[in-house]
Order: C-alpha cells, then structure tokens, then sequence
C-alpha cells in the first residue's frame, strides 16, 4: 500500500467512535454513528485479567461507568455490569467491534500498554489476523509497535506521541518519547500521530517522508490551525470540513 494514497491520509478519523452523549466513545453506538457517516474508526485496546482484550480507553473505570476499579481487572463476564455513561451501551470486547465494523469502514487501534510488550501486542494479532477489514495500530510506546515490526511487519504502525505536559513520566522518558528518539532504530514506523496542541515542531519534521495525523481536533478552527502541518487528523465533537 502507498500510505500517501491511503485512507490513513484521504479520510477524516474518528476519535474513539462518532460519539455523542447518547452513543459514548468506544461503544458500538459511536461505531455504527462512524460507519453511517464513513469515517474511520480510532479505538483504545487494553488486556483485562483473563486475557482477552477490550475497548476502552482509561486505566481506570470510573470516569465511564461510575463504577470504581481499573479496567485490567476485569474478567470477560464482568462486562455486562459495566455499562458506559449511564447509556445500555457496555464495554466492548475486541472481537465484538471486528465483527460489528466487518470492514464497512478502516480501523485504527491505539494499543495502551505502558508494561511489559508481548501479550497485548500478540492477542491483538491474533484478533487482527483473519480480519479481512482495513486497519492500522498505534502506540506511544515504541517497543509495541516494534513487537509488531518484528512479528507482524505488514501491519501499518503509527507512533504516537506529545510533549507530555503534566504527565507522570519521568524526565528521561518524555525527552525522549517527546522527540521521538527511538523512532529510527526501535519502532520505525509508518506513520505519526502527534499531539495538535504540540504542532508544529521540529521534531515531525525529521520525518516528512511519512504521513503525520493530528489528534485530537474538536473544532473546525482549531482544524484549520493546524491543516497546513499534517495529512491528516484524528477528530472529535464536531465533523470537519475541508
């Protein structure tokens, strides 16, 4: 695939879905509102205690479900408990938006692992093998999308990344992840998503060569600022108009 002529780069992305109060981000509603209009799909990937893999974005559960506890402790028929903000929509696993989606529209999947690579990486291939869809992951850790550099090389990779402000990073790790030092050598990927507030900067554009996705717009003003710096961009909160 020439990326340039892609859907990475030719179409607007959802964040988390085509979300509304009534249909909540990374819920089937907010995925059915994406494929109605024909944007692809952005979605958060985490691991939960008995090894299967779900979509949602925070560590934690309260901010969704009102219901305390972290998402890794989960277990698969604990789902049914949670629903998201106070709708019937419930936390999706993986294989239930692969089927819902089926393809109709592109996926792009942020793996969210600050730990140990290995087992998300891999139980998310092993979703994404039979499935006949377009997509592409990324991450802003590098090691996870060298995981996949290394045992899944077809598969598109896009490294996120920020200047980090007010996160719980140490000092080493933000220079670093912020400049996206290990980018050449360690995840080499084929695109990068980069914070809109943070562009632009030099740092992108070291790497011209390869798209550059802005994240997240939730104005047309804002969309605007910031066209001219990037391919493309990951949206929310209001539809974009060229």
């Amino acid at each position: 695939m020439e990326i340039f002529n892609s859907w990475i780069v030719n179409d607007y992305i959802a964040h988390r879905g085509l979300h509304t109060k009534e249909l909540p981000e990374n819920s089937l509603g907010a995925f059915a509102n994406a494929i109605d209009k024909g944007y692809p799909i952005e979605l958060d990937v985490q691991l939960i205690a008995d090894g299967n893999v779900v979509v949602f974005h925070d560590y934690a559960l309260s901010r969704m479900t009102g219901k305390d506890g972290y998402t890794k402790n989960l277990v698969t028929e604990d789902l049914v408990n949670y629903k998201l903000a106070k709708t019937e929509f419930l936390i999706p696993t993986l294989q239930e938006v692969l089927d819902f989606v089926d393809g109709q529209v592109p996926i792009l999947i942020e793996i969210k692992n600050e730990g140990k690579v290995g087992e998300l990486e891999k139980r998310v291939y092993d979703y994404l093998k039979n499935y006949t869809g377009e997509y592409a992951i990324q991450s802003f850790n590098p090691y996870s999308l060298e995981w996949y550099k290394i045992n899944a090389p077809k598969v598109l990779r896009g490294q996120l990344s920020s200047y980090f402000k007010g996160s719980d990073l140490g000092f080493l790790k933000r220079f670093a992840l912020k400049r996206m030092m290990l980018n050449r050598k360690i995840s080499e990927p084929n695109f990068i998503s980069y914070d809109a507030k943070n562009l632009p900067n030099r740092f992108v554009k070291r790497y011209n060569k390869i798209p550059l996705i802005a994240w997240c717009i939730r104005s047309q003003s804002e969309y605007m600022r910031v066209a001219k710096y990037c391919d493309n961009i990951i949206f929310e909160n209001f539809e974009p108009k060229i």
